[in-house]
Order: structure tokens, then sequence, then C-alpha cells
């Protein structure tokens, strides 16, 4: 439709032209002494319109034919670009395909044809990574560094991931202290210097960053949760030699982060050292204020402290405990320390029918073999020989 109008206006000018071409008499004197030439003003206007065309078209060949050798070089520049480009996109895809020793050889090419190289040495050394080449990804990251120095963060990141695939953790802490002076902290950094943190075994540094990690929403719940417990609890063991440091440090401990599992290391840890009756003052707190069947058997295997007062102490949980075999099992083994043999097959054999288990049958087996009913004794201890270790 737009060509037709185009033509239409053409058609509509020529006739116009024509018809006041039509209506003009004048005349056009040219005098170049001794000559004269006399021409209609038509045609005089014909000929300096084609005289325009004809210097335009001149002058345009000369000037295209002038920077021909510049179009050229464009174009194979141009071409050049498009070449590496589309190498660019092999590396990309075939390292998500996970073919990385081509992908390598064609970072390699990437590099040679000078398109954007600090990308493709980046990419030939993540392509190394995956290959585990550590020389080979040592030598791309230079040259990425060195071809665009805005490489040297994502270059510290990919030296941080090869030291830590090879264990070598101090390293790789080094490598991200030089991150955070580089460019500040961010999350993946974070979760990488976390890793690191723990194989160094630096566990209050692992405490400070799932803490930031857990406050930024980048750490599921309950996997900060498992982090925090196994640096307390690695904590709590490099302070088993030290009474005082040890106890300042379950002081410090933010109660959040407390739980029960942590309270049994932190209760062995005392018995570790010696420290019996600090441990049942832990044990019997920490069991009024949150119920753990695991920390109750071990107040049981406890030989230390008032027996009468840790009994009776027992049976007051008992109240609210009845169906817990683990608290059974611990009063029936005071009952026994205390010689109370009545008490203790009582309470032993109300835990045998919660539940039977070889410590349990082991038990009972030394309270009649205590009390001379030496075929009892053998009948339980075969029956713990046929379970399995708890």
């Amino acid at each position: 439709m737009r060509g037709l109008l185009w033509l239409l206006t053409l058609f509509a000018l020529a006739v116009g032209t024509a018809l006041a071409a039509h209506f003009n008499d004048g005349y056009l004197l040219l005098v170049l002494p001794p000559y004269r030439a006399e021409i209609s003003l038509n045609f005089a206007m014909l000929l300096m319109l084609g005289g325009f065309v004809l210097l335009y078209a001149v002058l345009r060949t000369a000037a295209l034919t002038l920077s021909l050798p510049r179009r050229v070089r464009e174009f194979r520049e141009r071409r050049r670009r498009e070449k590496a480009a589309g190498t660019l996109y092999d590396v990309v895809r075939l390292l998500f395909e996970g073919r990385y020793s081509q992908a390598l050889k064609k970072a390699g090419d990437a590099h040679a044809e000078s398109a954007s190289p600090a990308l493709a040495a980046l990419l030939a050394a993540r392509s190394a990574q995956r290959l585990h080449e550590p020389d080979k990804l040592q030598a791309w990251l230079d040259l990425a560094a060195q071809d665009d120095p805005k490489m040297q963060s994502a270059c510290l990141m990919l030296e941080a991931e090869m030291h830590l695939e090879m264990q070598r953790f101090d390293a790789a802490v080094a490598a991200l202290k030089r991150l955070q002076q580089a460019s500040g902290r961010h999350i993946a950094a974070l979760r990488l210097e976390l890793r690191a943190q723990q194989g160094c075994g630096h566990w209050d540094e692992v405490l400070r960053i799932a803490r930031l990690l857990e406050k930024r929403h980048a750490l599921l719940p309950e996997l900060a949760h498992e982090i925090k417990l196994k640096a307390h609890q690695e904590n709590i063991r490099l302070r088993c030699s030290d009474l005082v440091e040890l106890q300042a440090y379950q002081r410090s401990m933010p109660a959040r982060e407390a739980s029960p599992r942590l309270a049994y290391r932190y209760a062995e840890a005392l018995l570790e050292l010696g420290a019996d009756a600090q441990a049942l003052s832990f044990i019997e707190a920490q069991l009024d204020r949150e119920w753990d069947s695991h920390l109750v058997a071990l107040y049981g295997r406890i030989a230390g402290g008032e027996l009468t007062a840790r009994i009776a102490c027992a049976d007051r949980w008992l109240l609210e405990h009845r169906d817990d075999s683990q608290l059974l099992l611990a009063l029936g083994r005071l009952c026994l320390a205390q010689r109370l043999w009545g008490k203790a097959q009582t309470y032993l054999e109300a835990a045998l029918s919660i539940a039977d288990n070889r410590e349990l049958r082991l038990e009972l087996a030394r309270l009649f073999e205590q009390t001379d009913r030496a075929a009892e004794a053998m009948a339980h201890y075969r029956a713990a020989a046929g379970l399995p270790n708890d």
C-alpha cells in the first residue's frame, strides 16, 4: 500500500511538472564572448538536475571506492567477532553438557581469537576444574586476571573451589580472604568459606558464618542447626582438658542454640574431666527443662553422687514419663547400685515390658547374679547374646 502511494505521488509530480513547463515560455541566455547560446528555461533546468545527479554519482562512486579497504576490514572484524561469539556459545553449551575436555579446547580457541579473552580464559579454567587439572586451572586463572582485572573476583572464587576440592582448606580460606578484600562478602563466597572453615577446624568461625548465612536466609534452618550443633560439639571437645574453660563456654552458648544432643555432649565432657557432681547437677537441671531419653540413660550410668537423692529425683521424673524405658533402666541401675534388689528388679522388668534390648538384659542378668539366681541370670545372658548392640 505504501509503495502504491509513493508511485501515485511521483505520477502526480510528473504531471504537475509537465503542465508547469508547458506554460513556461522563459529562456536562458548564455554568453561567453564571442559565443552566445540561447536555450529553453525548462531544458536548462533539466540539464542542471541531470548534472547534479551525475556529479553525485561520480562523487559517491569515488567515496565508496576509497572506503573499500576500510569496509573490508570492518567486514572481516565483524565476521571474526561473530565466529568468536559462536565459539564462546559452544563452550558454555559444552560445559552444561558435561563435555569438559571439548569445552577446554573450544575455550582455548576462543581465547586465541581475542574476542572476550578474559571470559574465554575463565571458561577454560572452569573446564579444567571439572577435569581436576589444577595446573591448567591455575594457568588459565592467571591469564583471565591478566586480560581483565574485573575478573579478579571470579578467579578467586574458582581458586577457592579448587582448593576445597583438593582439601587444601587453609589455601581456600586465604583465597576467600583476598576475595573479601577485593569485592566484599557475598552469599556464595560465605558458603565456600563455611566449608573451608569446617575443613580447617575453626569452629568459632563456622559458628559466625552459619549465623550470618541463617540471618540472610541463605541456609535452611535445619541445616544451620546441624552445622551449629557440630561446631558446638567440636568446641566442647577442644575444651575437654579444662573444666573452667568448658563451663565458661557452656554459659556463653546462646539459649536458642541449645539442644538435648548438645547437653549430652557437654555432660559427657564433664564426666571425662571427672566432674561427676557437676555433670549430675547439669543433667538434672537440663531434664527438668527439656526431657531427653538419652540424657536420662547417661544419668543412670554415672556411678557417683548421693544415690538416695538421685533415686528420689528419678522417681519424680517417673510421674510424668512412666513409659520411658530409659528412665526405668536408669532407676533400676541406681537401685542396683544402692543394693535395693526388689526395687531394681521391678524397674528393670517394667523397662523390659516396654522395650527389649541388650543393655537391659545384661542389667537383669547382673541383678540375678548378685542375688544368687544363676539360672535366671543365664537366661538373660543368652537373650542378650541374641540382641544387637544399641
